[in-house]
């Protein structure tokens, strides 16, 4: 074996040491989905919050360089597959990003997993799916309904034979 030879050999064989069994595109769902279960008031996040909830997280050690195209990119539903067709991720505006729910809009050509494996995931983070399947995702029929789009309707019969117009004068009359 030549001198040359041995170096590809070796960087063959840091290659494949370095390699990690958790997928970018499901480190960037695991931080996306922590940021969502910390920040409950928020319904989306910068690109850049995403990012350092995976440094945060330290789940392989380091932030992989492709991170950041996996936040931009890969993982984004509707935006163009290149090359990964993902839909683990939603834009919903310039640099902010929240997790793909069914339902939401995507790129034709995006015909990728909406979720990572459950075998594929470590140990720790199975129940993160559980908390997207049973909360986060649930169709809106099926949650709680909203409290106020529940008054809808409500005093209709306070004028019921009036113009709803000729009740709202009415009721201003003697205002000063």
């Amino acid at each position: 074996m030549n001198s040359r030879q041995s170096v590809r050999a070796e960087r063959g064989t840091k290659r494949t040491q370095t390699r990690h069994a958790l997928k970018v595109a499901d480190e960037v769902w695991i931080a996306t989905v922590l940021l969502h279960r910390e920040h409950p008031e928020r319904s989306d996040f910068a690109v850049r919050e995403i990012i350092d909830r995976v440094g945060r997280e330290n789940l392989t050690g380091s932030v992989r360089g492709s991170v950041h195209v996996h936040v931009i990119q890969h993982c984004v539903a509707n935006r163009p597959p290149n090359p990964a067709g993902y839909r683990l991720l939603l834009e919903t505006g310039y640099g902010r990003r929240r997790l793909y729910r069914p339902g939401d809009p995507h790129h034709p050509d995006r015909r990728g997993r909406m979720v990572p494996e459950r075998q594929n995931l470590p140990q720790p983070y199975i129940a993160l799916l559980d908390w997207y399947e049973s909360q986060y995702a649930r169709p809106a029929a099926q949650k709680e309904p909203d409290p106020l789009l529940a008054l809808r309707g409500s005093g209709r019969e306070l004028w019921a034979d009036e113009h709803a117009d000729d009740y709202v004068k009415r009721l201003r009359e003697g205002w000063a």
